[in-house]
């Protein structure tokens, strides 16, 4: 079982807390993940609210997503060969120039979605920096023995802001506006950069001099993947089941025309997903996996897809909200055995490719999941396309079941890590 999300107030989290620089970084993370949460309620309801139009929220998605298609190789491997810390940085500062923008558009009252989606591309160039180098940072500021408690303690509050940052993000929105919230997330992105400038990298590795072009040593990410048929069976599963099942970017439908409850309960419904994955983070504290991890990870996922149709089906907020919930919480347990194969079995001088492996296949899960979301909306109906969507999400898991055998027969998380050595035949011919 991956390492559980400890409180921060336990010793092994205190000696993370202790590491020079990890306070500096977590609170830089928050603001940052503050700013982007409450930018993307605001985005995703004023598109809506001006057009009304189903695929809109698909473009929102699409004008994210093609620039970290495009982008994610080259910000791999640029974070391997460059100081991440000063990348994220400029990836934050675009982020920030972002927020300034919006602002500017919501303060003019410009009614021209167009300009929104331009500033879109302009913010996912940034996201495709951001996340390899993200990723591949803190192993740089924290001990290896304190690893786990970092990555733990940081996962329960960045799902801790998940839940706060949207119901600000449409409290804030409610009260002033697009450019009252705009703002806000603008100075949250400028503190960021401001604290990550004091994070001190004290654990990176010599870097390399590393040989052949672009592609070929992002080839090198993609068949260390590849030839861990474990890692590649959890970040595929991640993948198909969030790109064909997420429900995320059917919220403003649902919270218009089907819920009728409002920017408010907007925000509310944004955070029911992470308040499932927080409380699942506590519970695993307590009473942790100990056997049986591949299947579980196959039972979260089955779950996530029916607590999407309960909520597809829904015409309730309380039970919306209920099975959103349900959804982070089984989200929760994915989320956390594939970060620690990734992180852990991964080489300091690989980790910016692989991660922009595996940030390519979580940006094709979430925006080119709101792309298909709001497209299949846009034909079928926001309700169709959501039963869809959750149905093709439990298809994905008894595929996955019968072709990841060796992911669906890892015992305990260090077998898992032994499994994922260097394979010889594909996924599909070890099954």
């Amino acid at each position: 079982m991956p390492p559980s999300p400890t409180a921060a107030s336990s010793p092994a989290a205190s000696s993370a807390l202790r590491q020079p620089g990890f306070l500096p970084f977590l609170m830089a993370r928050l603001l940052a993940m503050f700013a982007q949460q409450m930018q993307a309620v605001v985005v995703a309801w004023q598109v809506y609210d001006l057009t009304r139009d189903p695929l809109s929220l698909a473009y929102v998605g699409l004008a994210q997503f093609l620039p970290m298609l495009l982008l994610l190789i080259p910000a791999g491997d640029l974070s391997d060969r460059m100081s991440r810390k000063r990348i994220l940085a400029a990836s934050w500062s675009v982020a920030a120039l972002c927020s300034a923008l919006l602002f500017w558009l919501s303060a003019e009252g410009a009614h021209q979605v167009g300009w929104i989606y331009a500033v879109l591309v302009l913010f996912g160039c940034s996201r495709a920096f951001t996340g390899p180098a993200l990723q591949s940072l803190l192993p740089q500021i924290v001990a290896r023995e304190y690893l786990a408690q970092a990555l733990a303690t940081n996962s329960m509050l960045m799902r801790t802001a998940s839940i706060a940052a949207p119901v600000l993000g449409g409290l804030l929105y409610a009260w002033g506006g697009g450019a009252l919230t705009y703002g806000c997330a603008l100075m949250a992105l400028v503190l960021g950069v401001l604290l990550l400038a004091r994070v001190p990298v004290l654990h990176a590795t010599a870097r390399l001099a590393l040989e052949g072009s672009l592609w070929q040593r992002f080839g090198d990410g993609i068949q260390f993947i590849r030839s861990r048929p474990i890692i590649l069976g959890t970040i595929s599963l991640d993948l198909f089941a969030v790109l064909l099942g997420g429900v995320v970017a059917l919220l403003p439908i649902y919270a218009h025309e089907v819920l009728k409850v409002g920017p408010e309960g907007l925000g509310l419904l944004r955070s029911s997903m992470a308040v499932g994955e927080v409380a699942m983070g506590l519970w695993l504290s307590a009473r942790p996996f100990k056997r049986h991890v591949g299947r579980v990870m196959f039972i979260a996922v089955a779950v996530f897809g029916l607590a999407n149709l309960v909520f597809a089906l829904s015409t309730w907020f309380w039970l919306s909200m209920a099975a959103l919930m349900l959804a982070g919480a089984a989200d929760m347990v994915s989320v956390y055995i594939r970060s620690a194969l990734v992180q852990f079995s991964t080489p300091d001088t690989m980790r910016g490719r692989v991660n922009a492996v595996n940030m390519l296949f979580i940006g094709s899960s979430n925006e080119l999941g709101e792309f298909r979301a709001g497209s299949s909306a846009a034909w079928l109906g926001a309700v169709p396309a959501a039963i869809a969507g959750s149905l093709c999400t439990l298809a994905v898991v008894g595929g996955w079941m019968a072709w990841f055998k060796p992911l669906r027969d890892v015992d305990r998380l260090e077998d898992a890590a032994q499994a994922s050595a260097p394979a010889d035949a594909s996924p599909a011919a070890q099954a």
